[in-house]
């Protein structure tokens, strides 16, 4: 049956009072709004000199308990398994190589980590940067590389795959999704091609997938930072011909069978909560 899930990248904004809460961020009041939010939080664990952090599993046993058992959370899998080098203070400079890249004993690790989730898990969410040839010789490598990491994976979870180099959108790249069975991710924002545009030229390979998560971010995360201030209470870049188009791609989706999950940042435009009414009324939903 086909489900559509419309939520935000994170929950945890003061400045959303009034759109989603009656006082501080709250996982339970925001679950009484949407059913479904983006965790990035245990994304950001490569640290200095090889040091990984993963997940409290604290953590994820309260969000389990704030939410019904209807709710799914999308994760963000930690960079320490997505990274191919650790990040570098010096621009166009290698930092050191990741040994845990792609590590299924790190990513196992992660999903005990995660335990009291595993019931309200939607798609995991692999996050790779921009893959120049200086991290990955070629898509092919890359495909090469997945592929083995993907057999030691556990199968009763939903993965997902998002990629940042334009250059891999092509019939082989969705084929090979479709061949690991993993979800495809389309970003919208980043410097990638807009979603519409992939959709029209992948309609037929896109029209395979059982689910499908659409990750709405926007071209420009500093300047929009810089024009709220970090106060995520209004739009400041309306996108409405592009919310139009998003919205019948997800449509087409929808139509065809498929499970959607759009996961909306306040860098989209200025306001997630804002964007997501906007949308939900292209949608009639």
């Amino acid at each position: 049956m086909n489900r559509l899930r419309i939520g935000t990248c994170s929950w945890k904004y003061a400045s959303w009072k009034g759109l989603v809460y009656t006082g501080n961020a709250d996982l339970g009041e925001y679950a009484r709004k949407y059913d479904t939010v983006e965790v990035d939080q245990w994304f950001w664990s490569l640290f200095p000199k090889g040091k990984i952090r993963l997940p409290d599993p604290a953590d994820a046993a309260a969000y389990r308990e704030a939410v019904p058992g209807n709710f799914r959370f999308t994760v963000n899998v930690p960079n320490s398994v997505t990274l191919t080098h650790a990040y570098s203070r010096e621009r166009n400079v290698l930092g050191p190589a990741n040994g845990s890249f792609l590590s299924a004993e790190l990513f196992n690790s992660f999903l005990a980590s995660v335990k009291p989730l595993h019931g309200l898990l939607g798609p995991l969410i692999f996050q790779f940067e921009y893959l120049n040839r200086k991290k990955m010789a070629s898509q092919q490598t890359f495909e090469k590389a997945f592929a083995e990491f993907r057999k030691h994976l556990p199968p009763k979870f939903d993965y997902a795959l998002e990629i940042r180099n334009g250059n891999y959108l092509n019939a082989r790249f969705f084929g090979f999704l479709l061949e690991q069975e993993v979800i495809p991710v389309l970003l919208q924002g980043y410097w990638m091609p807009p979603v519409p545009e992939v959709h029209e030229r992948f309609a037929d390979s896109l029209g395979k997938f059982h689910s499908v998560v659409m990750r709405l971010h926007g071209p420009d995360r500093g300047a929009i930072e810089e024009e709220t201030g970090g106060v995520w209470d209004r739009i400041v870049r309306p996108r409405d011909d592009e919310l139009d188009r998003l919205a019948a791609v997800v449509n087409v989706f929808l139509e065809r069978g498929a499970s959607v999950y759009v996961n909306v940042n306040n860098h989209y435009e200025g306001s997630a909560p804002l964007t997501i009414e906007r949308f939900r009324k292209r949608l009639g939903v």
